[in-house]
């Protein structure tokens, strides 16, 4: 299980957009990041190419979310609305699940 999963809300705490909170879009398992829907905004410009059908694409300035670490995020808990430090636990029917340090809730 990991400590943040895709449709979690997440705060930045370094970096240039720090104190934003968004909704996880993605999470990048093997590179440890994630993308966060209106955060971390970068362009990228674009070259006019060829397309389909022997079309012409213009030439474009492209807003995308860029990944960021996951270091850089914490996972904000949706019953104390504070950013939180995750713990795991086991319930009862032997299934493992994530809750929140400060209030001792768990996080669906």
């Amino acid at each position: 299980m990991q400590r943040v999963q895709q449709g979690d809300t997440v705060e930045v705490i370094a970096g240039r957009d720090k104190g934003l909170r968004g909704e996880v879009v993605r999470v990048l398992v093997r590179k440890d990041r994630v993308i966060v829907n209106g955060v971390n905004i970068l362009k990228r410009h674009r070259k006019a190419r060829p397309g389909p059908g022997g079309q012409q694409i213009p030439a474009q300035i492209m807003d995308f979310e860029a990944p960021l670490h996951l270091s850089n995020v914490m996972l904000v808990c949706a019953n104390c609305d504070q950013r939180a430090r995750i713990g795991y636990r086991m319930t009862d029917d032997g299934m493992k699940t994530r809750y929140c340090k400060k209030c001792d809730s768990n996080i669906e």
